[in-house]
């Protein structure tokens, strides 16, 4: 057994702050859980990690602009390994806002990915006030687990 690894009850290791913080850096595709029109939807978007929040450039009018103006939101990444049997996930659940251009220095606006258009985009930023992060351990199971 790993030294120190604190694992859940279905033997998943958990991860800390600084290393879901670490892993969000690592990827930028995510899924964005959120209300509209009083029902939930999840969204796929491109994401980058800036400093603790997580930024994403969406179209001007969009659902998820008109969904994210100060709401709670729920933010989940991950990766999978097929062949090793490997993985991690984090989600994260914060405060969804819009942020001015002016908001983000030319380099985190150049690393900002975009699918949509070009025009009046808008880009939004969540918080990461409340985070978790599961990561996949070959050979860590349940019954490892610390109490």
């Amino acid at each position: 057994m790993l030294q120190g690894v604190e694992v859940d009850r279905n033997g998943l290791e958990k991860l800390d702050r600084a290393e879901c913080l670490q892993l969000l850096g690592t990827t930028t595709l995510g899924r964005l859980g959120l209300t509209s029109g009083a029902l939930p939807r999840v969204l796929p978007v491109n994401f980058r990690r800036v400093g603790d929040r997580i930024v994403i450039r969406t179209g001007a009018g969009s659902k998820l602009e008109a969904a994210a103006r100060n709401a709670v939101v729920a933010f989940e990444t991950d990766d999978f390994d097929r062949h090793d049997h490997t993985g991690w996930s984090v989600l994260v659940t914060g405060i969804a806002c819009p942020l001015d251009q002016e908001g983000l220095d030319e380099t985190e606006q150049a690393e900002l990915m975009r699918h949509a258009p070009p025009g009046d985009g808008q880009v939004v930023v969540i918080s990461t006030g409340l985070m978790s992060g599961r990561r996949i351990v070959p050979g860590l199971t349940a019954r490892r687990a610390l109490p």
